[in-house]
């Protein structure tokens, strides 16, 4: 028997556009607290949806959602890196969301589609970034629905190689940030087995990226 491979995929794609209208694409955005999740939100928003964080307090303390439009939603959680008690306590809430899921046409889906992870380009410790994508991000969906990014590019070398006037790095800050993306891919490999795309640089607070 010869099996019509194309009519396959159509059907395929069909069932995933009906699923599709049912809900829109959940994103969760995580990081460590002042990686800059919330400029991030606003930039992507081009308004202010999420409150910022400057000073010593973090912003972000319970799970939000904020809509783009019919299609889009995204979750913003607590910022890890406030103390043992909090990062349990919100270690717990990224997980419970991670492995939130529904069913639909008699098929169990996840509920988060794309886990977005914010790293801090200026922060030279690592260690509770890596915790997050380590520990509680890799374990708990699935390689091709994590992407990392890095913000905070205008001070990744403490504001050096920065040029206010164009908001755009010169090729040594390029360089460091393109360096600085390998070696997230390559901890996040070396301790987990996976391989998660090479992580893109961005500022927020300025447009760039």
């Amino acid at each position: 028997m010869r099996y019509d491979f194309s009519q396959y995929r159509v059907a395929d794609m069909e069932h995933r556009l009906r699923v599709a209208r049912f809900r829109p694409l959940d994103v969760m955005v995580a990081g460590v607290t002042g990686a800059g999740k919330s400029t991030t939100l606003n930039a992507f928003f081009q308004k202010c949806v999420a409150k910022v964080g400057y000073g010593v307090e973090p912003e972000t303390m319970e799970l939000g959602a904020y809509r783009l439009n019919d299609v889009l939603r995204i979750w913003d959680t607590p910022g890890l890196g406030d103390g043992v008690y909090s990062d349990l306590k919100h270690r717990r809430k990224i997980i419970e969301l991670l492995n939130k899921t529904y069913v639909l046409e008699q098929q169990r889906y996840g509920f988060i589609d794309l886990a977005l992870v914010v790293i801090d380009a200026s922060s030279r410790d690592m260690g509770t970034t890596f915790h997050l994508l380590n520990d509680i991000i890799v374990p708990n969906i699935q390689r091709d629905r994590i992407l990392v990014v890095i913000n905070q590019a205008d001070v990744a070398m403490k504001g050096r190689h920065w040029h206010q006037d164009a908001c755009h790095p010169d090729e040594v800050l390029m360089d460091y940030l393109q360096k600085q993306a390998i070696s997230v891919q390559q901890r996040v490999r070396e301790a987990t087995g996976v391989t998660i795309r090479r992580p893109v640089f961005y500022s927020a607070e300025y447009g760039f990226g």
